[in-house]
């Protein structure tokens, strides 16, 4: 009986699971370890952040699902991996900290996820965060709920006749998940609209994309209306519209209460004042550590300096043009440690997408690749395909999902309301810019396409139920697309 261990219950390691369990049965043990019992459905923490939906429709528990499903699971944090065993242990294993305190258990595995995801590093700006700092956030469904709780108070002195600033963006140079601060921004402005108060708000963006609609992926030209054009252009239409301002091309660099400072990429210092501000933290590896068989510590050797496990990319360094789509990982393995694998946020990219730039000052300020979503759960399955073919002899990974050989989709909601809401609707193909195989745009624009309206809003509506459905696992949840 072979053992396979996955760090993480988000979107990538509960669809790894999911189908490791589903394909391996009863012969083969699958075990789950994991500090939060709560699964999350991230993309919905919007809808909860604007007061639109309560914490209790984007969690369940996952303890009965796992049950129900023959999982095993560990509710703790892994802290390090013995890939290769230790003096008193032959079999590789990984140390757990259970909840609650207790003694630290030693989990052997054949085979080792990890899909802890990103830590949410707040602490890289000064008074960043809702926890003991001065923004909120959404990247968690209380930090949610703590926005929708500020979103009501301002809500309520315009309503008296007060005029309240909204800054919505990134705090650091370096943030990733523009996605989901773009996201956010439009919600809060559809929600004021409908509230009757938009006319005593000013809505301001703060980034550190070198242009609106980077998404960190080098922003995109789409296909719509039968004409090419940038998502530079897509996004500042959308934003003009919606009488949003914009700052880019800024790393915050201190939040005080009212307060943002920044610098920008050319090396300006900068002031924001805002009444409520919910900026998006960088992300980092969750700090997981590695030693040998004799004990010495070779955490260098298994993950990157940002904390995130390296797999099988090509890592060299090298100049922003000499970058290509091969340079990514297909199969998420470590080269060292063939039974251990990384799956979404959890894997090291090689390199960014989008242009690295730093200001005069020494600050880079350009986004690092997002990897979560669609892509997240697309790599953990290939992960469990190429785990269980493994198993049953194959020699090396079976299946890839390379982020330059796949497309992703992104529904990005602009209000909740099923009559009045609209959604912006982007595609592309592939993730990772391919200038060898789509030598004018990097992308094949007949698969890459934006369009804005009411129908992506009830799709994304309908991908609400319908991920969390199949990460109930009920009845044929598995014939549900990632």
């Amino acid at each position: 009986m072979a053992r396979v261990v996955v760090l993480g219950a988000g979107v990538s390691g509960h669809t790894c699971v999911s189908f490791l369990k589903k394909w391996l049965g009863k012969k083969h043990q699958v075990t789950v370890v994991s500090p939060n019992r709560m699964y999350n459905w991230i993309p919905s923490n919007i809808w909860v952040g604007v007061g639109l939906m309560p914490k209790s429709k984007v969690v369940f528990d996952l303890v009965p699902v796992y049950q129900k499903a023959g999982i095993e699971f560990i509710h703790g944090s892994a802290d390090t991996l013995f890939p290769e065993g230790s003096e008193h242990e032959t079999r590789a294993f990984v140390t757990v900290q259970p909840d609650g305190g207790g003694e630290v258990l030693n989990v052997p595995y054949d085979f080792l996820v990890n899909a802890t995801g990103p830590k949410l590093n707040f602490q890289k700006t000064k008074g960043l965060g809702p926890d003991g700092g001065h923004s909120l956030s959404v990247c968690t469904p209380d930090h949610a709920v703590h926005a929708a709780e500020a979103l009501e108070q301002c809500v309520e002195r315009m309503k008296r006749g007060e005029h309240q600033k909204f800054l919505i963006g990134t705090g650091h140079g370096t943030c990733t998940c523009q996605g989901a601060a773009f996201e956010y921004i439009v919600n809060l402005e559809f929600e004021l609209r409908r509230r009757g108060v938009r006319d005593k708000a000013t809505l301001t963006w703060i980034s550190n994309e070198f242009e609106l609609g980077d998404f960190g992926m080098g922003g995109m030209h789409i296909k719509r209306g039968g004409y090419v054009t940038h998502s530079k252009v897509f996004t500042e239409s959308l934003f003009a519209e919606r009488q949003l301002r914009w700052i880019k091309q800024t790393h915050v660099s201190e939040v005080e209460p009212g307060k943002v400072y920044g610098e920008t990429l050319g090396g300006q210092q900068i002031e924001e004042t805002f009444d409520f501000a919910m900026l998006i933290p960088p992300f980092s590896g969750v700090g997981l550590k590695a030693q040998d068989a004799g004990g010495v510590d070779i955490t260098s050797k298994v993950f990157a300096p940002n904390g995130f496990l390296k797999v099988d990319a090509d890592y060299t360094q090298k100049p922003f043009e000499e970058w290509k789509a091969g340079d990514w990982p297909k199969y998420y393995q470590n080269p060292n440690y063939q039974n251990v694998f990384a799956v979404g946020i959890a894997f090291a990219p090689p390199h960014a997408i989008s242009r690295p730039l730093v200001n005069p000052n020494g600050i880079p300020i350009s986004p690092t690749p997002p990897r979560t979503g669609m892509p997240s759960a697309m790599i953990g399955k290939a992960v469990a395909s190429s785990i269980v073919d493994m198993i049953k002899g194959a020699e090396k990974p079976t299946h890839s999902a390379s982020m330059a050989h796949v497309g992703a989709a992104c529904v990005a909601s602009a209000g909740a309301s099923i009559w009045k809401g609209s959604a912006a609707s982007m595609t592309v193909f592939p993730i990772i810019p391919d200038y060898e195989t789509y030598p004018q745009y990097g992308r094949d624009i007949d698969k890459t396409f934006g369009e804005i309206g009411l129908a992506g809003h009830w799709i994304k509506h309908i991908l609400h139920h319908m991920f969390l459905y199949k990460a109930k696992l009920k009845p044929f949840w598995s014939l549900i697309p990632e």
